[in-house]
This record gives structure tokens, C-alpha cells and sequence, in this order.
């Protein structure tokens, strides 16, 4: 997602709040990534992320779920 909008490690890690050697972990898989901040990385390249029923197909995005955590 990164490469696709051409934003260089240390800016988009700057602007999520993550250190430029976790964001470089996360992308060469050295390190898991937890959904937050997959989701905080999306939003920054202008991605949505859905969830579909398989059943039903229903989509949710992130933003109509309500999440206990937060």
C-alpha cells in the first residue's frame, strides 16, 4: 500500500506513530502487526478495509463496527 501511493517508510511511520524499523519489520514480515495498525496504514494510503459474510455477503467497513477496545 506503501509503494502504491510512493510514501517513503520514515514519513508514513512518523505519521502513524510507529518507529521507521517497525514499519521496515512489518513489510519484510520480521515482525507481526497488530489490526490497529494495519488499519492506521490503510487509511494513510487510502484504503478501506471491509469484512464480508461469506454466507449472507454482507460487507462491513472498520467504521460501522463498534469495537469494544476502543
Amino acid at each position: 500500500m506503501r509503494k502504491t501511493k510512493k510514501l517513503k517508510q520514515d514519513v508514513l511511520a512518523k505519521e502513524i506513530g510507529i518507529s521507521q524499523q517497525n514499519l521496515s519489520r512489518y513489510e519484510n514480515e520480521q515482525r507481526i502487526v497488530s489490526f490497529d495498525t494495519i488499519e492506521q496504514i490503510a487509511n494513510k494510503c487510502g484504503y478501506e478495509i471491509y469484512f464480508i459474510n461469506k454466507q449472507s455477503k454482507d460487507k462491513f467497513k472498520t467504521s460501522d463496527l463498534k469495537r469494544k477496545d476502543i
